[in-house]
């Protein structure tokens, strides 16, 4: 499939200019059909437990190749939310390992849930920006140590776009004997994501950005060496060894990461997740991260010749799928661009373009006409 092909699959770019897709991804006319199907299933069956577990696990495989993953460490879950709850509950800190070091990139629940640990004797430490927005490497080293349990990291800021040097911070949590989990809701779809290669201990994500399928669904990634060393406290039917079992004396967990799973798939979801990675494998990431990252360098050139200020650092290397623009009225600049038809979103006093391989050089060419005709609500 081509780029043209890809984007004649999205409707809603017929008339606009959509740069939206690390808020929500656009909806194809693939998953529409998807969720059609799950209705056409319904009224024609009923129930059909068979095909949607199928389809549940589906979505694991999917989720497994794009990630370099083995099917068996992908656990399907409702939200990045929930797989970060259920490891969570599966770790101990009562021991001298207590801490959670934390960068400042991330998502509030990646933040919210290990605080929440707090009763359960979890210390959270944050690893802070720099004045120009980055975190490096050397904020990291002064705060992992013999005591840090996990470090809690965002692949990509979903606020600036700013990158994380994962491998870095990966290398250095090891060696002090700590684990990694890494965020990767604002990269995967849009940026190959290697679990491998990376070196990290678990991962997150969902459907409903750059995966292009829908909220309600999304993966927790657990390396296999960990998965029988952690026994999750929330748990389900989905989580155990056997779903057919129905044993109500005890919880018996999965020997893969099925058990950081809970209850019943989000089935309707399943359909659009499936529909949603199949259109990401067709193209491919390693063409759509190039296209992405050949628009949003082409945008914020153009954005910086204007006088644009960016949050947004320009290496290509420091930052991801989006451009975050500095302005004086983020939420009057969101507005105004959307009556000229580029939707785009808001977030710490930056405009958010966030580009996905369906955008084009028209969309960059009405994004920056529609700055240059709003310069007065452009940060000083």
């Amino acid at each position: 499939m081509n780029f043209d092909q890809f984007r004649a699959e999205f409707p809603t770019l017929r008339d606009k200019a959509y740069l939206n897709s690390g808020s929500y991804g656009l909806l194809s006319n693939r998953v529409e059909a998807a969720f059609r199907r799950y209705l056409d299933d319904r009224l024609e069956r009923g129930a059909d437990w068979g095909q949607w577990v199928d389809n549940a696990d589906a979505v694991r495989d999917g989720v497994a190749a794009l990630l370099n993953a083995h099917p068996e460490e992908i656990a399907v879950t409702t939200s990045a939310s929930a797989g970060i709850n259920s490891l969570a509950s599966a770790l101990d800190f009562t021991g001298a390992r207590n801490r959670v070091v934390v960068s400042n990139f991330e998502f509030p629940t990646n933040a919210q849930i290990w605080h929440a640990q707090a009763p359960r004797g979890a210390v959270v430490q944050h690893a802070p920006e720099t004045e120009d927005g980055d975190i490096p490497l050397e904020a990291f080293e002064g705060l992992i140590d013999e005591r840090t349990k996990l470090v809690a990291i965002a692949q990509v800021c979903y606020r600036n776009g700013s990158r994380l040097d994962v491998e870095g911070i990966v290398r250095l949590a090891h060696a002090r004997g700590a684990m990694v989990l890494l965020d990767a809701f604002q990269a995967v779809g849009a940026m190959k994501v290697d679990v491998r290669a990376l070196g990290v201990d678990f991962a997150v994500g969902g459907m409903l950005k750059y995966l292009l399928g829908t909220a309600g669904i999304g993966f927790l990634y657990v390396r296999r060496d960990h998965v029988q060393a952690l026994t999750p406290t929330v748990s389900g039917w989905f989580a155990q060894a056997d779903t057919h079992a129905m044993d109500i004396f005890a919880n018996d967990p999965a020997p893969t990461a099925a058990r950081f799973q809970a209850g019943t798939p989000p089935v309707p979801n399943c359909y659009a997740a499936k529909a949603g990675l199949d259109l990401i494998a067709e193209v491919g990431v390693d063409p759509i991260e190039s296209r992405i990252r050949n628009l949003t360098g082409q945008a914020m050139d153009r954005l910086i010749q204007l006088g644009a200020k960016l949050a947004t650092p320009r290496d290509d290397a420091r930052r991801g799928p989006q451009v975050a623009i500095r302005s004086n009225d983020e939420n009057a600049l969101v507005a105004a661009l959307a009556e000229r038809g580029v939707i785009t979103s808001s977030r710490d006093g930056n405009v958010r373009a966030m580009f996905h391989a369906y955008n084009n050089q028209a969309d960059v060419d009405e994004l920056v006409a529609g700055i240059e005709a709003h310069r007065e609500l452009l940060a000083r």
